[in-house]
């Protein structure tokens, strides 16, 4: 006897312009839904058959309309966004990575743009024909190359180590620290690496900081207005892990005040909940001309999505053939 075919619904746009290839990837006989992820009545209508939801975001309702469900696949690294508590027991949880390159070249792209002042000195020139360069202006202020530059990592996994790499090749040093404390200072070239412990070193020692741990009870509010005062006036923020690990209300002022000298922000704290069009936190972060605002972009490249939907039709092949599924974080209790 065969197992009765697999019903998945895939509820990551990232995933929709791969259509074609994740299909042809999942076993014979697999159906696949893809309601638009924007209209939750669709998505949950999708799931009353559904073995497996491909999306980082499953609410109880989305939960409790599945009464198959036996995998749920984030189509990235995040999970936080997921009831594990709502969902039937043993239904496990999966995630994904291979972000690292895109988002680690975002991470350096975006700190020479800041520090160099690239930003500041487009705006001016674009919009007022001024030269904001200290060869025009004596006025403006001279920039630092990496080579002089120490990046603290809050965070040191997959996208850390890739990041660490990119930063080595510019000559710059490299500190971390971690929830567990257990990175190989020496075998990725740091001058040291630490727990949470030593945050407030890495803060005083860095000239750019790089946010890139999940979104958990004890990272969230990780960095507040404590932290962000130890932080060195001309230091640049980076935060691609997620929008709440930084405190909002300390990080507008700290911004606004030039406490720290610039912020790349790529996560947010709001998100739109249909469409594309929603104002990203509650403060205007818009009106400030030391702030990168992107939408979450920073991993989205073709090759990132190719690599994660790979890894999800194989854990679907394994889930139809009873194997042991890979990258599973959790299992519903």
């Amino acid at each position: 006897m065969t197992a009765d075919p697999l019903t998945v619904v895939v509820a990551d746009p990232n995933l929709a312009p791969l259509r074609a290839e994740f299909e042809a990837a999942v076993p014979h006989g697999t159906v696949v839904h893809w309601p638009d992820p924007r209209h939750t009545e669709a998505v949950e209508a999708a799931m009353a058959d559904a073995d497996v939801l491909v999306s980082g975001r499953c609410t109880a309702t989305m939960a409790t309309a599945a009464t198959r469900l036996r995998l749920v696949h984030a189509a990235g690294a995040g999970t936080d966004n997921i009831d594990i508590a709502a969902l039937a027991p043993g239904t496990q949880v999966a995630n994904t990575f291979h972000h690292e390159n895109a988002i680690a070249e975002y991470i350096v792209s975006a700190t020479i743009l800041m520090r160099r002042g690239f930003l500041r000195q487009h705006t001016a020139l674009r919009r007022e024909a001024h030269w904001d360069s200290p060869a025009h202006d004596p006025r403006a202020p001279w920039a630092a190359d990496l080579t002089t530059a120490t990046v603290g990592f809050v965070g040191f996994g997959h996208i850390g180590a890739r990041c660490r790499r990119l930063f080595q090749a510019f000559g710059a040093r490299g500190i971390a620290v971690t929830r567990s404390g257990d990175v190989d200072a020496a075998a990725h070239g740091l001058l040291w690496a630490g727990t949470v412990k030593d945050l407030d070193a890495l803060l005083e020692s860095s000239d750019v900081v790089v946010v890139s741990v999940p979104l958990t009870e004890d990272t969230t509010g990780l960095i507040g207005a404590a932290e962000l005062s130890r932080m060195r006036p001309d230091a640049v923020l980076v935060n691609v892990g997620r929008g709440p690990v930084v405190d909002e209300d300390a990080l507008y002022e700290a911004l606004s005040d030039r406490t720290i000298g610039a912020a790349a922000i790529d996560v947010w704290y709001r998100y739109p909940a249909d469409g594309h069009t929603a104002a990203p936190g509650k403060h205007p972060f818009d009106t400030l001309d030391n702030v990168l605002m992107t939408p979450h972009s920073s991993g989205l490249t073709r090759q990132t999505f190719v690599h994660r939907s790979a890894d999800i039709t194989a854990n679907i092949r394994r889930l139809a053939a009873g194997e042991p599924l890979h990258n599973v974080v959790a299992v519903a209790p």
